[in-house]
């Protein structure tokens, strides 16, 4: 393999060994226990730390399925699901056989729970609704418990849908109030009505759209609750979700940009990646982790997406250049909804490439470079396909020839990609030396270097990093402290210390074409060290100087997931470097920053508004009292809109783009416009200008002028 393919290593070994594993069904098996049994033992020959096969894993597989199947706790009884405990400690053996009695069992009850529900939904909607009445609703399926009977259970989806038509009923209010030419001269009690008949056709869809989802699709759903168990990143794919996967990487198609998955927790359907330059990525609102609860065709009403086939979603959401779709998700931050709007158009691929700025603090201070990396990108198809490696040099060199004194490369939001090319560019400002180590689960960890003794840049590096800077983010920030060559600065980072790979499950069997296609699951089968013999799985990379952001006070990362692999470490390995040695600079420099923080308006509004989202996190109940609920709605928008306020241009801060840039971005007016909201946008980011003020503290600096050695020999 050539050393521009490697990306993380080891895929043909791993391919060739789970055909070589994975048991050949038995001829009269059916599809399910093919597909369950072949997952099963491949994920035993692949995975990293396969968990055993015993009662204690039967009982993490329930535990996920039962809160899959229904988390938001709205079709299952506490009779029901006693029916299911009795196979707790059994699935284990079920799967080992092929059995889906456990599985029929759930479906059949769960099938039957959707019909009751619908029956007691209509029910209530018969009834008046009282909005004077003080009470509240738990929206939180992971504080619900299930109903004890069936009368409890009809009490929820009365209260379910007094929120329901709460909510609508006060967006009519507000525009009634704001003069609005279609409910201005309507009655509330007529806009109560309104709101009710949306609220019923919403549902009513709802429990339609269930009774329609297959039986395939649940089965997904059952075999991802194994999977969950080996590690959060490894997943079963359906043949039409591995499709949609690969579609929405190309980044070709006209719609918003952003990558989904149906959500294992709840019924919608879950952004699990923002496609850098993508209409979603500009739009800056809709986050990974988010849950798409409804969609609206512009100013049409919004349909729910509760019970929906992922593709069904998709569909919705994808349309023509330049029209509307407006999404109502609720956050992964606070589980609050809002609504996004987001114009519709053909994702720019340039935008997921490198770029640089020059920043300045005021006009006529020092020139300090920044390096823009939305992601360790890399293309393998093509011979003269972009590398973020040499994009980032060319950057660099730039930079260099227009005076910067230092570099910022920020690698926030940066999931990960290329091994290859985070090896590379560390090397760009070491001699030479180890970057990481990668280890496979019975393998001896392989050591990859910079064997190139030529350094890029040896001046003053500042790399920014936050909760959502993973996996070969992490190895790069992980390195650079490491050698000391490097201040980092940010949030901890997310913690994702592991490497996941697609097999394609029809090449583990030989025969049984009359099951196939059966997927594809995407396995962790290694996992990265630290040069100092840490891991960044779970525990991150520490920032040297911790800037506090809005997600201080939350897990976000990979400690949030469910069964995520422990930290570990193995023996370090030697390195050194002569270019810069920035470490002893760290205690005076990171004080002048928190001195900074404590006095800053910003800073402190940031820290209160990181405390309100974990209150709404840890209070996930609304008041279904019309004055309650209208008074907490103000609440939160009072608040949102003092924090929007601090979002304004800094003063004397300025951003330019390099010379060597100028033909390129007015090669059109879609580049221009694009790079003139990245400059605007750069001189409101007050994360980057305190940077800014790290890095001209570091260049003041005499630490960084001394070339002395930084060796653990």
């Amino acid at each position: 393999m050539k050393s521009r393919n490697i990306f993380f290593g080891a895929l043909a070994a791993a391919a060739f060994m789970m055909a070589a594993y994975c048991p050949k069904p038995a001829p009269a098996a059916n599809k399910e226990a093919v597909l369950m049994q072949t997952l099963v033992a491949g994920l035993g020959q692949l995975h990293f730390n396969p968990p055993v096969m015993d009662d204690e894993f039967s009982k993490k597989v329930y535990k996920v399925y039962i809160n899959h199947l229904d988390f938001g706790r709205r079709f299952l009884t506490q009779a029901d699901v006693n029916k299911l405990k009795a196979y707790e400690t059994k699935l284990d053996d079920q799967i080992n056989t092929g059995s889906t009695e456990f599985f029929d069992l759930s479906l059949s009850l769960f099938d039957a729970g959707v019909t009751k529900a619908q029956g007691l939904f209509t029910q209530a909607t018969a009834q008046p609704i009282d909005f004077s009445v003080k009470e509240d609703v738990e929206l939180d399926g992971d504080k619900k418990p299930f109903a004890k009977d069936d009368a409890e259970l009809q009490d929820m989806w009365r209260k379910t849908l007094k929120y329901e038509v709460l909510s609508r009923l006060t967006n009519k209010l507000e525009d009634k109030e704001s003069g609005k030419a279609d409910v201005k001269d309507k009655t509330e009690t007529v806009l109560e009505q309104d709101a009710l008949k949306e609220a019923t056709k919403n549902y009513m869809d709802y429990f339609k759209r269930l009774k329609k989802v297959k039986r395939g699709e649940r089965f997904s759903i059952f075999l991802n609750a194994i999977t969950a168990v080996y590690d959060p990143h490894t997943e079963y794919f359906e043949p039409i979700d591995k499709q949609n996967f690969d579609l929405s990487m190309s980044g070709r198609l006209i719609g918003i940009g952003a990558r989904l998955q149906s959500d294992p927790d709840g019924d919608y359907t879950k952004v699990t990646d923002i496609m850098i330059g993508g209409p979603a990525y500009k739009q800056k609102e809709l986050k990974e982790g988010d849950l798409i609860v409804k969609v609206a065709q512009g100013e049409k009403e919004p349909v729910s997406t509760a019970g929906m086939d992922i593709n069904e979603v998709v569909s919705m959401i994808r349309g023509k250049e330049g029209t509307e779709v407006r999404l109502t998700v609720k956050t992964k931050a606070d589980g609050s909804l809002k609504v996004v709007s987001i114009i519709r158009e053909e994702v720019i691929v340039e935008e997921t490439f490198a770029k640089s700025l020059i920043l300045q603090e005021n006009p006529a201070a020092d020139k300090i470079g920044y390096i823009h990396l939305p992601k360790f990108y890399a293309d393998f198809d093509k011979a003269e396909g972009r590398q973020s490696a040499e994009d980032v040099e060319v950057e660099i060199e730039k930079l260099k020839r227009a005076g910067v004194k230092g570099i910022i490369l920020d690698l926030r939001n940066n999931g990960g990609g290329s091994l290859r090319d985070v090896q590379k560019m560390a090397g760009f400002f070491i001699e030479k030396g180890p970057i990481v180590q990668v280890k496979g689960r019975d393998a001896k960890p392989e050591v990859l270097n910079d064997d190139d003794d030529a350094v890029q840049y040896t001046g003053p590096l500042v790399i920014m990093q936050n909760e959502f800077s993973a996996s070969a983010s992490e190895i790069m920030t992980a390195a650079m402290q490491d050698y000391g060559r490097a201040v980092i600065v940010g949030s901890n980072s997310y913690g994702k210390g592991t490497v996941q790979r697609f097999f394609n499950l029809d090449r583990a069997i030989r025969g049984n074409d009359d099951v196939k296609p059966l997927g594809d699951v995407k396995v962790s089968i290694q996992k990265f060290f630290r040069v100092n013999g840490g891991s960044t799985q779970l525990r991150g990379v520490k920032p040297d100087i911790f800037l506090p952001d809005n997600y201080t006070d939350i897990k976000v990362g990979e400690e949030s997931n469910d069964y995520p692999m422990p930290w570990t470490q193995i023996n370090p390995v030697k390195f050194g470097q002569s270019v810069a040695d920035l470490k002893n600079s760290i205690p005076q420099i990171a004080a002048k920053s928190a001195d900074r923080v404590k006095k800053s308006e910003y800073f402190r509004l940031v820290a209160e508004n990181a405390k309100m989202i974990k209150t709404r996190r840890d209070h996930s109940e609304f008041p279904l009292k019309l004055s309650d609920y209208r008074a907490y709605e103000q609440k939160q928008k009072d608040f949102t809109k003092k924090f929007d306020a601090l979002h304004q241009t800094i003063n004397s801060f300025t951003a330019t783009s390099l010379s060597d840039d100028f033909q390129s971005i007015h090669r059109d007016s879609t580049k221009i416009k694009t790079n003139n909201e990245w400059l605007k946008d750069a001189v409101k980011d007050q994360h980057l200008y305190e940077t800014v003020e790290i890095m001209k503290d570091l260049i003041q600096s005499s630490a960084h002028a001394t070339a002395a050695a930084v060796s653990n020999k």
